[in-house]
Order: structure tokens, then C-alpha cells, then sequence
């Protein structure tokens, strides 16, 4: 069966490579197209340069930046509003647009907590995508933004209460954490054949290093804990596409989980 189509929306540079950076190797390496949305800052930042050199790293193709600024970061995008302030209509047009030109069969996001740290851009990137991967395949919302299409699934990115400890463990622990039953996940992912490129990538967003954010944190580990940290994802899956008949032109293969 072949590897689907992937496009990944996360909220800031940085967070695709964390989040689902062996997915997006992965794939890639399948010989799948896959491409990344960032919600905030904007093209012509330094943290978008280095985004740029992640997906390079990971086979995603160029970046894809909505232009919002970060919430806590005014600078990321002086002349837009924050993202969470921006008109909800305005932010899933805008993605809709990028989903139609793509054409994913799945999409990758944030859960609805926006990860272990439940950062409000997160948060919001979470709305933003199931809103627009749903709007995207109906032809009379944002009719400018392109032929309908509707990817075939949505994956969340999220952790299992069971993984916290260990993660923890790596990076010490954090005021509050957010993490989800395990029951609730779908899909858990070896990344470990791609974990140098998943790595390289985390490492490729050097303002994050320099600052002690989490790439800052990776970049002080050893190997072993590296691969505890970042040898595994995992989601939750929603399906999107409603049912047609095989061979419609609207049909869409969209199991990822045999191949992710």
C-alpha cells in the first residue's frame, strides 16, 4: 500500500520537528510528498530560515508560513496580528487554501491539549486545523480557495500518560504537563530508523538551542537519551472523509496507520 500524502500544521518553527519530525522523514523516505503550514512568524525572520533547513532536512519541502506572530512574541510577525487574535474565518481560509493546493490525504497536527506544554499558539493551531480540514473538501465554504478536497484523516500529535515519566526523566520535570489515556491512542511510531534526521532537524532551529528551549535541551543530550526522548511518536487518529464509492474521483486512500 502506498505511504500517503502528509501535511503537517503545527504553530511555530520548531514544533514540526519535535512533534512529528520521524513521521514527516519517514515518509518522505517512502517517496511520499509531504510539506509543513507554520502558523506563526513570518518569512523573512531568522526562525523561519532555520525551518527552512529543517524541512530540508526532513524532505518537506519549503516552508509554508501562515504570518501570524507567536503570542509571546511580538517580533515574529510585526506587522500581523497574533495568531490567537487574528479573525478565526481569516486563519481557516488561509489554511483551507493550503490544503486545497496540497492536496494531503492526511493531516498532521497538535492535540487538542497543544502538546505536553499546552501552549496557547498550540491550542489554537489545533482548532485552526480540524476547522479547516473539514471545511476544505466543502465546496461552498471558501470558494475562492480552490477546488474542494477532503484529506482522509486526521492525525493529533500527543503523548500517552504512560510515556511522561520517561520523558520527564530526560528533560526534567515541568510545571504542568498535559498528556492524554492511553486508550486514546491510535497510532505509536518507531522513529528510530529516522532518528539522525529527526534530530538534525530539532537541531537545525538554533535560536531555539541558544535560548535552552527544547532544542537546547536536545542538543545537551547523549545519544540514549535522545532516542528516549524522540525515538517514538504518537497520535490519534479522526477520520475526515466521508464515504464514496471506490473509484470516485473523489475517493481518498487514507489509512496511515499500517504505513506510519
Amino acid at each position: 500500500m502506498p505511504v500517503p500524502s502528509l501535511l503537517a500544521v503545527f504553530a511555530h518553527p520548531d514544533d514540526e520537528s519535535l512533534s512529528a519530525g520521524g513521521v514527516l522523514a519517514r515518509h518522505a523516505a517512502a517517496g511520499a510528498r509531504t510539506a509543513v503550514v507554520t502558523a506563526t512568524w513570518a518569512a523573512d525572520t531568522r526562525r523561519a530560515a532555520e525551518l527552512a533547513e529543517a524541512l530540508r532536512i526532513l524532505g518537506a519541502g519549503p516552508p509554508r508560513m501562515l504570518g501570524y506572530a507567536d503570542a509571546r512574541a511580538p517580533r515574529s510577525a510585526p506587522d500581523s496580528a497574533r495568531f490567537r487574535d487574528a479573525p478565526l474565518d481569516e486563519s481557516v481560509r488561509r489554511l483551507v487554501a493550503h490544503i486545497r493546493e496540497f492536496r494531503p490525504e492526511v493531516v498532521v497536527t497538535h492535540d487538542a491539549y497543544g502538546g505536553l506544554s499546552g501552549h496557547e499558539d498550540h491550542v489554537h493551531t489545533h482548532r485552526v486545523t480540524v476547522l479547516a480540514a473539514q471545511a476544505a473538501g466543502l465546496g461552498q465554504l471558501c470558494p475562492e480557495a480552490g477546488a474542494p478536497w477532503w484529506p482522509g484523516a486526521l492525525y493529533l500529535a500527543t503523548h500517552p500518560h504512560s510515556a511522561v515519566r520517561a520523558l520527564t526523566e530526560v528533560v526534567g520535570a515541568h510545571k504542568t504537563v498535559y498528556s492524554v489515556p492511553d486508550e486514546l491512542v491510535t497510532t505509536v511510531v518507531d522513529v528510530r530508523p529516522w532518528l539522525e534526521q529527526k534530530t538534525a532537524a530539532v537541531l537545525a532551529h538554533r535560536t531555539e538551542v541558544a535560548r535552552g528551549a527544547v532544542p537546547g535541551l536536545v542538543a545537551a543530550l547523549p545519544q540514549d537519551a535522545r532516542e528516549r526522548l524522540l525515538g517514538t511518536e504518537w497520535y490519534i487518529r479522526q477520520g475526515l472523509a466521508p464515504e464514496v464509492p471506490q473509484g470516485s474521483a473523489d475517493h481518498v486512500r487514507t489509512e496511515l496507520t499500517a504505513t506510519v
